[in-house]
């Protein structure tokens, strides 16, 4: 072999011990991701359905009690109407529930907003656990635009049995500089 094919050999295997080191990296740093986000999101709040204990232990349906869920919706600095679709609902204890909110921008141009939900009695939050909801994401709404969005939920049936209702209120904010951008 000549001295410039050795050192063009020793030069490839020099790149092709670089690109190994790169991919191992890149694999440990993807692998790493994961526990890495779940830590985020403990952290934050966000997206609280990830977390193993958010999921109802009991998925039973407590035929015997009846909960009153009672949709109450708010806007802050925010031109949107919003409103839930019905103003209640009662349901067992472990039964699946559906319910609509209806939200209209009522200006010539795109906003977005995100919800924040809040429960009364206080208490009762760690027994409703919402597996879909507009909540979970900001909504950016095209002028004049009316949507129809669901929050799906179940309420844990460990609710304490003197809790009879449960009002769930939203309230939409305006997302600051985030006007007419998509979501």
């Amino acid at each position: 072999m000549s001295a410039g094919a050795a050192g063009l050999a020793a030069a490839n295997r020099q790149t092709l011990q670089k690109l190994v080191v790169v991919a191992l990296a890149m694999f440990g740093f993807g692998y790493a991701l994961v526990p890495m986000y779940e830590a985020i999101c403990e952290v934050t709040g966000i997206r609280n359905l990830l977390r193993a204990d958010a999921v109802p232990a009991n998925t039973q349906v407590d035929a015997t009690r009846v909960v009153t869920v009672e949709l109450d919706s708010n806007t802050r600095g925010l031109p949107w109407t919003f409103r839930p679709v019905a103003g209640s609902l009662r349901v067992h204890p472990g039964e699946l529930a559906t319910v609509e909110y209806e939200v209209r921008n009522n200006l010539d141009r795109p906003v977005t907003g995100q919800a924040i939900p809040s429960y009364a009695p206080a208490e009762s939050a760690q027994y409703f656990r919402k597996l879909e909801c507009f909540c979970f994401q900001q909504q950016t709404l095209a002028p004049g635009e009316v949507r129809r969005m669901p929050v799906v939920f179940v309420i844990d049936p460990a609710l304490p049995g003197s809790v009879a209702t449960v009002s769930l209120s939203y309230t939409f904010f305006e997302v600051a500089g985030r006007q007419g951008r998509p979501g």
